[in-house]
C-alpha cells in the first residue's frame, strides 16, 4: 500500500528522503511563506499549501481536508517545532498518529511543562509566568537574582535573558515578551553548573538515550557557542544525566521520536532547561551519527512509514566494532553593531578533521549575538578525544576575521 505523507512545515530533505526509500510514498506539505525556500526538492511535492502563520485553526483543519479528499493522507509528518500544533490538530481531527495536542502544548509551554514535571516528583524548580514588569520584579525578589527570563514558547535562544539587578527588569521582560507567538513570558530560578543536551529517540513509550552533549553558552544572551560530543563525563554523572532525562520523557508521556533536552549539572543533580519533540539543532543530529552511528533522521521518517526502529537502534549503539570518535563544532558570535563587510581567513589552510562553515552574509546587519540565527560562522571537528575536537573547531574559528562598517562610512575590523 503507497502511503501519502502530509509534512507540516519545514522539511528539509526528509520528504525527499522518505520518497526515495522506495515504497511508494508520495508527500504533501502544509507550511508558512517563511518555509518555502527551505522545502528541498520542492516539485517533488503533490501539493504545497502555503498558509499565514496567523491563519486560524479552522482553516489549517479545512485545508487538510481537501487535500486529504483529493488524496487519502496515510501519515503525519512534523519534525520540527514550527506548525507542529496545526500538525497534531490535522492528525487528530483525521484520526492519524502523531504527537497529541496536548502532548505538544504539555512541552512547548516551558512553564507548563515544569509543572508536569514538579506533580510527577521529578524536579521543582521554580517557575512564573509573568504578565508586567512588576511581576517579573517580584519574582526575582522571592526567588533572588539572577534569574532567567524567556517567552513561554521560544526557541533558538530568542528572547532570552539573564535578569541580574531590578533595573534590568524591564527590557529583560520586553524582550521575552516580542518573540513567543502568545506573547507569555516566564521567569524561571537560574540553574548553576555545566550545561549539556542529551539526545534521545523513543517509541510505543521506551526511550533510549543516544549521546549527551556538552554545551557552551555566551552567559549574557545564554546563546549556545559551541558542543562537544560524547560530553566528558564521570560515570556516575552520566548515569545520573540519563536517569533524569528518562523519568522526565515518562512524566512528560512522550511515545515516540527524537527528543532533545537541554540540562544543567546543579550540584544537586541534573535540572532540565527545556526539551523539544524533534533532534537538537547546531548539526546535532548529524553528530549524533558520526559519534554512534545511528541516523536519527532516518529512524524518524521511518519511524513515520510505520516502522519499528528502536531495536535497530540498540543493536547499532551496541555494536562492538564501531570505532570511538569525538566531534565539536564551535561558531563565531556577532559585533554589537555594523554591517557586515567580509570575513577573512576562510581560506586559510585546515586540517582535514575540520568543515569551516560562514553563516553571515555581506550586507547583514549586525547587533550582537541575539540569538542562534546571529551567529557568524561554525566550525566542526573530530578527533579521538573531545579535548582535541574542540580545540581544533575553536583554533578555526579563532582564525577569522570579520569586517564591519559602521555609521559614517568607517570600516573596522573585528
Amino acid at each position: 500500500m503507497s502511503e501519502h505523507v502530509l509534512v507540516f512545515g519545514v522539511g528539509y530533505d526528509i520528504p525527499q528522503r522518505m520518497r526515495d526509500s522506495g515504497e511508494g510514498v508520495v508527500t504533501s506539505v502544509m507550511c508558512w511563506p517563511e518555509h518555502l525556500e527551505k522545502l528541498d526538492d520542492p516539485e517533488g511535492h503533490a501539493r504545497v499549501v502555503v498558509l499565514r502563520p496567523d491563519a486560524p485553526d479552522s482553516e489549517w483543519l479545512a485545508l487538510a481536508h481537501a487535500v486529504h479528499a483529493l488524496h487519502p493522507v496515510t501519515r503525519i509528518g512534523s519534525f520540527y517545532d514550527d506548525c507542529r500544533r496545526q500538525a497534531a490538530l490535522v492528525a487528530q481531527e483525521l484520526g492519524l498518529e502523531t504527537h497529541s495536542p496536548e502532548r505538544v502544548e504539555l512541552v512547548g509551554d516551558k512553564h507548563a511543562m515544569r509543572r508536569r514535571l514538579a506533580a510527577a516528583g521529578v524536579e521543582d524548580t521554580a517557575s512564573r509566568v509573568v504578565g508586567s514588569v512588576d511581576a517579573l520584579k517580584e519574582f526575582a525578589a522571592e526567588h533572588g537574582y539572577p534569574c532567567v527570563v524567556k517567552p513561554v514558547d521560544g526557541a533558538a535562544s530568542k528572547g532570552v535573558s539573564v535578569l541580574r539587578a531590578p533595573q534590568e527588569a524591564e527590557a529583560a521582560f520586553l524582550r521575552a515578551s516580542g518573540v513567543g507567538t502568545g506573547s507569555r513570558v516566564t521567569a524561571e530560578e537560574f540553574l548553576t553548573g555545566d550545561q549539556y543536551s542529551v539526545e534521545a529517540f523513543s517509541e510505543k513509550g521506551e526511550h533510549v538515550v543516544l549521546a549527551i552533549t556538552r554545551k557552551y553558552s555566551d552567559p549574557v544572551s545564554l546563546v549556545e557557542l559551541g558542543h562537544v560530543m560524547p560530553a566528558p563525563l564521570e560515570e556516575a554523572q552520566r548515569a545520573a544525566v540519563e536517569r533524569h532525562v528518562l523519568a522526565m520523557l515518562d512524566a512528560l508521556d512522550v511515545e515516540f521520536g527524537p527528543t532533545h533536552t537541554e540540562i544543567i549539572l546543579t550540584p544537586a543533580g541534573p535540572r532540565v532547561i527545556e526539551t523539544h519533540l524533534r533532534t537538537g539543532g547546531d548539526e546535532l543530529w548529524n553528530m549524533v551519527t558520526d559519534v554512534t552511528g545511528v541516523d536519527m533522521i532516518e529512524c524518524q521518517l521511518r519511524q513515520v512509514l510505520g516502522e519499528t526502529v528502536l531495536p535497530g537502534v540498540r543493536a547499532t549503539l551496541a555494536d562492538p566494532g564501531r570505532t570511538a570518535r569525538c566531534e565539536a563544532i564551535w561558531f563565531a558570535g556577532a559585533p554589537s553593531s555594523g554591517t557586515l563587510v567580509e570575513v577573512t581567513g576562510v581560506d586559510a589552510g585546515l586540517p582535514a578533521e575540520v568543515t569551516l562553515t560562514v553563516l553571515g552574509k555581506p550586507g547583514a546587519r549586525l547587533g550582537g549575538l541575539q540569538n542562534s540565527f546571529s551567529r557568524l560562522a561554525q566550525a566542526r571537528a573530530h578527533a579521538d578525544t573531545a579535548q582535541t575536537a574542540m580545540e581544533l573547531a575553536r583554533q578555526a574559528i579563532a582564525g577569522l576575521s570579520f569586517i564591519a562598517r559602521h555609521s559614517g562610512d568607517q570600516t573596522e575590523l573585528l
